[in-house]
């Protein structure tokens, strides 16, 4: 962690250890990952301006979005729209059980949530998927293969970054618990042509410790002007190129952020009741789920919980790895069956999704807060001679939870192998007009500007909100 505690200024070294390179570090962490090099004074001064063009008074409480992206793409028809009357090579071994809602029916591997199916909704006819692994629908509803603004679309954290700005002065409007995948497409996509400024804050990672001033107590931040004029030393030596150009109220602001434990409080889990931690459960994040996928961290539901009440309106995370075409193993056996990765994950899936749906009741955040959980397209109907599903772009499954919604309800159906919509077909411009409505914007009046000068709407197609929820 960096440390301040009042050694002289050296030459390259600032405040007992706290190199340059550490400094500017602090500045970038809204900005890994992107061709831009932004401070974090820089990203607060474009926010402020914008919450002041639009007139935005910041919430105590924001409305927010959690978005779970599953890596890899789901099995709908063995989780949320199964068919046991389907053929053996179709239905497999998994079966229905009911839930506390009449004639609604899940996955016999999730009884935690099927004793609450009231509290959510499901998606049985999602369509337009894209055919191939690429996180980007999920993130911006757009679909990958239609035309795009130069810059390409923002995703929706970066677009509520900009529309709204953060809800308080020291949480980011947007922080992304993502881990970084080897394979290139299923990591979350950047922000598009609203440009470095609108990036997430991405906490995991060595990153995390720099968000806590180890061995400063707050009476010695007290007087801010007293700090600020400490860093001119370092700042005559600071490239004129560099980030850190400005030492203004932004860049005050920025240290409050850093130097405020609302954020890094919210991060730290270990704050929460053993009894909450034990509830949603916990994974090891060092350890993916094969070479190229996701982590199975079921604390990561908690501390976006966590972000959202410390003031955050949008928190992103990838979850596991489900793209399971079944076949051997390094030795030879048939042990990477889908329905044995199934086994091992559902019910971890439940034990999380479940608590988190539980704590935002018990909280009172399920009507500030809404839940969308879904992948980038279904699986097919017919087990694989590998014992696996494929890529199935016909049709794909959303769960959706709080957000003050309507839910209790399957919406949308399929055929009898879950292979096609055969009514309520849903977009994704839909389920995103409806997380936007959820955020107070009107996605047929809203727009973006692009690179080029040009208004954009937020969603594909003049989408509108689900009514079935709103």
């Amino acid at each position: 962690m960096l440390t301040l505690n009042g050694r002289p200024w050296s030459h390259s070294t600032y405040c007992d250890g706290l190199s340059r390179r550490s400094f500017l570090k602090i500045g970038s962490l809204a900005a890994l990952g992107t061709a831009g090099a932004w401070s974090l004074a820089d990203l607060l001064k474009a926010e402020a301006a914008t919450q002041a063009s639009q007139g935005l008074a910041p919430r105590k409480l924001p409305k927010s979005v959690i978005m779970i992206y599953l890596v890899g793409g789901p099995p709908h028809q063995d989780m949320f729209d199964l068919k046991p009357e389907a053929p053996k090579e179709i239905a497999g071994p998994w079966r229905p059980i009911a839930t506390n809602v009449p004639g609604m029916e899940i996955c016999e591997a999730f009884p935690l949530l099927a004793r609450m199916a009231d509290k959510f909704s499901v998606i049985r006819s999602l369509v337009g998927n894209q055919a191939g692994h690429d996180a980007i629908q999920v993130f911006n509803g757009h679909h990958p293969s239609k035309p795009k603004p130069s810059g390409g679309w923002p995703q929706i954290g970066s677009v509520i970054s900009k529309i709204q700005g953060p809800a308080h002065p020291t949480s980011p409007s947007y922080v992304s618990l993502c881990y970084q995948c080897t394979h290139g497409p299923y990591n979350e996509p950047g922000p598009g042509f609203r440009g470095a400024a609108h990036t997430p804050f991405r906490p995991l990672g060595p990153t995390r410790d720099d968000l806590v001033l180890n061995g400063i107590t707050l009476d010695r931040l007290a007087d801010r002007k007293s700090l600020l004029k400490s860093f001119d030393v370092m700042r005559r030596d600071v490239d004129a190129s560099s980030m850190m150009t400005g030492m203004d109220a932004f860049t005050e602001q920025a240290m409050g952020l850093l130097t405020s434990s609302r954020l890094a409080d919210a991060l730290d889990i270990t704050k929460e009741d053993p009894r909450t931690i034990e509830r949603y459960g916990t994974g090891n994040p060092k350890i993916f789920m094969d070479g190229n996928g996701a982590t199975r961290v079921p604390q990561s539901l908690l501390m976006a919980r966590r972000l959202i009440e410390a003031g955050v309106r949008v928190v992103t995370l990838n979850y596991s790895k489900w793209d399971w075409h079944g076949g051997l193993n390094a030795e030879g056996r048939a042990n990477n069956s889908i329905f044995l990765r199934e086994q091992e994950d559902f019910p971890v899936f439940d034990q999380c999704v479940s608590a988190l749906i539980d704590d935002l009741h018990v909280r009172g955040l399920a009507d500030d807060c809404a839940v969308i959980i879904w992948g980038e397209f279904g699986r097919t109907p017919k087990i694989s001679a590998q014992v696996g599903r494929d890529h199935w772009p016909q049709v794909n499954c959303a769960f959706m939870a709080g957000g003050g919604m309507r839910h209790g309800q399957m919406i949308g159906a399929t055929d009898r192998i879950a292979g096609e919509a055969v009514s309520r077909p849903v977009t994704f411009g839909e389920v995103y007009a409806t997380l936007f409505h959820h955020l107070g914007i009107d996605t047929g009046h809203a727009t973006i500007t692009d690179l080029n000068g040009r208004p954009q709407y937020l969603v594909e197609d003049n989408a509108r909100p689900l009514h079935e929820l709103v």
